[in-house]
């Protein structure tokens, strides 16, 4: 009996970049340093704390890079599911994004109870409906509202609706890749300046009323910057992600121009994803890529576990203006991958992974009713 050659019709699932992986708890971090820094009783804040919020523009271009890794083959070759890629996204963001709106109300309610103060927008009934529909960085609202940090998982809702126009755009460019860098970069600097021109603020700091514009550039520049990843990366991919770190840290502390920044970080993202897993040394370690996988956790917590946690540090310490002490700000902040780990293990892991199961016996149900074989799920289909 001869073996049973392998199935090549479908092709695997990409490769696992794990390095990249790591480097979105560092990008969580970072929002995390920009966070709860106001709460340290130092009376100074360093630059490079001052610039966290550009944290979040990592996260929009990792976004971009790791989708177009995942899909952008099977848009191109039309082996795409839309309802399935959608589906796989929801499964990923909105269990916990859910989870943490009605936690961050029950905290504000209890708050309120117990004479602590907090921000009048938390508790924003007006908001809800817009929140519980992922769409509250579309300029639908006018306060933050909730668990404020989700205006960015709007914004990547967004983004994941609009994103076979994205994936259309990349693979028209694939066979340019460096052209499509540059002009990706080239758009992300013109939107910027643009933008600050006719709002008078940065696009960098625009929230619920821009947010689904601020990821549009950053997306975008994430896809080009794959399209350069497919056609072999960068040689010295390391030494190309160490130096473009550096820029990041260096533009970021000097308080240099967003935009500047904000090209670095996607240079660091294409420096990374050009190292092999196994010549990635810590980035690609297992305690790294598990804080890579709770960094969604990490993020969505942030606000909740401020909330909680600031005001019971400032009621115990008799902090004034919930100012901590140095002892009592570097305990909240232990407390805080510990919140996100429960979080990922209770709400988001095994939500996902539920939602992933359903629509799994939905198609095979459907496949059953029509007396085919059940088909094996294509990529689009897959949660990741």
């Amino acid at each position: 009996m001869t073996a049973t050659p392998p199935d090549t019709s479908v092709p695997g699932p990409p490769a696992d970049l794990k390095p990249l992986t790591a480097l979105r708890f560092m990008a969580a971090a970072w929002v995390v340093l920009y966070t709860f820094w106001p709460n340290l009783d130092v009376g100074f804040t360093p630059h490079l704390a001052a610039k966290g919020y550009l944290g979040v523009e990592l996260f929009f271009v990792l976004s971009g890079f790791i989708l177009s890794h995942v899909y952008l083959q099977a848009v191109g070759e039309k082996r795409y599911r839309y309802g399935g890629f959608l589906w796989a996204r929801i499964a990923r963001v909105y269990p916990l994004h859910l989870a943490t709106l009605v936690g961050v109300g029950a905290l504000g309610v209890a708050a309120v109870a117990a004479g602590m103060s907090i921000d009048g927008n938390i508790l924003s009934w007006e908001t809800l409906p817009a929140n519980l529909l992922m769409i509250h960085a579309w300029g639908v609202t006018n306060a933050a509202g909730w668990n404020h940090p989700s205006w960015s998982i709007s914004a990547e809702w967004f983004a994941y609706l609009t994103f076979p126009v994205f994936a259309f755009v990349a693979w028209r460019l694939r066979s340019r890749p460096v052209s499509a860098a540059v002009g990706a970069g080239a758009l992300l600097c013109a939107t910027y300046l643009v933008f600050e021109r006719v709002a008078g603020f940065s696009l960098t700091q625009a929230t619920f009323h821009w947010g689904a514009l601020r990821i549009v550039p950053c997306f975008a520049y994430g896809c080009a910057f794959y399209l350069v990843h497919r056609s072999g990366g960068v040689r010295h991919g390391g030494l190309v992600a160490a130096g473009a770190a550096l820029g990041m840290i260096a533009s970021a502390s000097l308080m240099a121009w967003d935009g500047i920044t904000v090209l670095f970080g996607g240079l660091m993202i294409l420096g990374l994803g050009s190292v092999a897993n196994a010549r990635a040394g810590v980035m690609a370690s297992g305690p790294a890529v598990y804080l890579g996988e709770i960094s969604y956790a990490l993020y969505m917590v942030c606000a909740p576990w401020q909330l909680l946690a600031v005001n019971l540090a400032a009621k115990a310490t008799g902090a004034a203006d919930k100012a901590l002490p140095l002892w009592a700000w570097a305990a909240v902040i232990a407390g805080l991958p510990v919140a996100a780990m429960v979080a990922h293990h209770l709400v988001e892991r095994p939500a996902r992974t539920w939602l992933r199961r359903l629509a799994d016996r939905r198609a095979g149900a459907a496949n059953s009713r029509t007396n085919s074989p059940e088909r094996v799920l294509q990529p689009g289909e897959t949660i990741v």
